[in-house]
């Protein structure tokens, strides 16, 4: 993918500004250079960004929930996602659906659909979401490469070695390799990193239902019950944060509206962008919840009461132990690409105010051209150098402070998923379409709103009380596994 010209190259993707030069056959009605994304590149980036490590987690919440529940709560969420990223995919264009005006990002999409008030909260909440997707990504890394090395370890000592592992490493030899990526300058170059990371999220999920599946065949028999974990096994209380803290984690596997509308500026048009991402919606949702709902049902009949928080590091050692390896590296590879795809969004957005903010500075604006043998020079930018670097060190240190996978998925499912899946796609909506107040369909969008509020509330409250819990008996930087 070829970057923006000189003129343009300041701003970025995200400038809301280009002058409109009429569509030519190198540039778009914008002014930019000719989008080339496709029905197929947008569906990669969306499964790169839902089929995420949110899927290890789904055994755990399914048996929090039991066989009714769970299975309900998983479609009930890939139906919510569809409808109101269908909605958001209207806003991408202000006014007419083919010749509008481009809205490049979701807070742009907000600024012209609800104004700058609104604009300023929607982007204070996906920023803070896409930092804690970054610390969340590092966390289940880690987790992945420590049960490499446990596996191999065990398998090495014929079980005799506890293997205590410390998850710090880990955690540091991730981040470094995000230093190196994050250094590429904006969204639509990773399209090949989001493919590669696609591919990897299909390979560990079939690994994991594929150990269900021969964990059940072994024993014979569906463990779990109708109404979840049983009391005994947890407290009446612990059952209630659980259940609560169980709906975080499905919102999280589900989250990735906070980037639909920078997916959806890459795409070509003809047809309109609307069009094609509607459809990339739609074969990316039944794709992902077929594949949550064999996951997630699989794990918990194969483990019951005590499926594991991450479903690939709760096998055991079991031979064959190459399989798990092979799922938990594709698991770590897909977790490096899917890190990129969410933060660009957010790199460009400080670079952007950055090079508002102080136009005339050369160290916020100079691009260092380095010729590479065989390919285009590469644009050196010191403060792109410098800030991604410092934004990976800080959320590599924050996921050292904190490695609880389950309780940061929880977090940041219940903290992104009112707001920007469901309120911001419904009121920018109602406002394009000029919906009257009180109307049956404004009562019933409200109505949705309103009750996925409420679920946002009860599965934030039981993650932080998980949280609590967790750090009464954990101890910073000394943790082993």
């Amino acid at each position: 993918m070829s970057s923006a010209p000189k003129d343009l190259q300041p701003h970025q993707v995200f400038d809301i500004d280009g002058v409109p030069q009429g569509a030519s056959k190198c540039f778009d009605d914008d002014g930019r250079l000719k989008r080339t994304g496709t029905f197929w590149t947008a569906s990669a980036h969306i499964i790169t960004a839902v089929i995420g490590s949110g899927v290890l987690s789904l055994a755990w919440a399914t048996a929090q929930l039991g066989w009714i529940a769970g299975p309900a709560v998983l479609f009930l969420f890939s139906f919510v996602t569809y409808y109101t990223s269908v909605l958001l995919s209207s806003c991408y264009r202000t006014g007419d659906s083919v010749t509008g005006k481009r809205n490049y990002t979701y807070m742009d999409a907000v600024r012209s659909n609800l104004g700058g008030a609104k604009m300023k909260i929607c982007g204070l909440i996906q920023y803070l979401n896409l930092f804690g997707v970054a610390i969340g990504y590092t966390i289940a890394a880690s987790i992945s490469m420590m049960a490499i090395k446990r596996s191999n370890c065990f398998h090495e000592s014929h079980d005799k070695n506890p293997c205590h592992i410390s998850s710090n490493p880990y955690m540091i030899m991730f981040g470094i390799f995000e230093i190196i990526l994050s250094q590429i300058p904006d969204f639509d170059q990773i399209w090949w990193l989001s493919i590669v990371a696609a591919i990897m999220s299909f390979a560990y999920s079939t690994i994991g239902l594929g150990l269900g599946v021969a964990k059940v065949a072994e024993s014979g028999k569906f463990r779990g019950s109708l109404t979840g974990i049983s009391i005994g096994t947890v407290t009446q209380t612990q059952k209630i944060w659980r259940s609560f803290q169980a709906l975080g984690n499905i919102a999280f596997a589900y989250s990735y509206s906070i980037i639909l509308i920078e997916i959806q500026d890459t795409i070509k048009s003809p047809p309109s962008e609307k069009k094609t991402m509607k459809k990339a919606t739609l074969l990316s949702v039944i794709v992902t919840t077929l594949f949550y709902m064999l996951c997630g049902c699989m794990g918990y009949a194969a483990f019951g009461d005590l499926a594991p928080g991450n479903l690939l590091t709760g096998f055991g050692f079991y031979n064959p132990y190459w399989l798990l390896d092979i799922a938990n590296a594709a698991i770590v590879i897909h977790l490096v690409g899917a890190y990129q795809v969410y933060c660009q969004p957010l790199f460009a957005f400080i670079e952007k105010w950055a090079a508002e903010k102080f136009p005339d500075s050369q160290f916020i604006t100079k691009e260092i051209k380095i010729p590479i043998p065989g390919f285009k020079p590469y644009n050196l930018n010191l403060f792109r150098l410098v800030w991604r670097t410092i934004f990976v060190i800080i959320t590599t240190v924050i996921s050292m402070l904190m490695p609880f996978f389950n309780d940061v998925v929880g977090i940041l499912g219940a903290f992104g998923f009112w707001p920007l899946t469901v309120y911001f796609p419904v009121e920018m909506y109602i406002a394009q379409k000029k919906i009257p107040k009180w109307s049956t369909r404004w009562l019933c969008l409200q109505i949705l709103s309103f009750a996925c509020l409420i679920i946002s509330i009860a599965a934030a409250a039981g993650s932080v009380a998980g949280v609590i819990l967790d750090l009464k008996v954990y101890k910073p930087f000394k943790t082993s596994y």
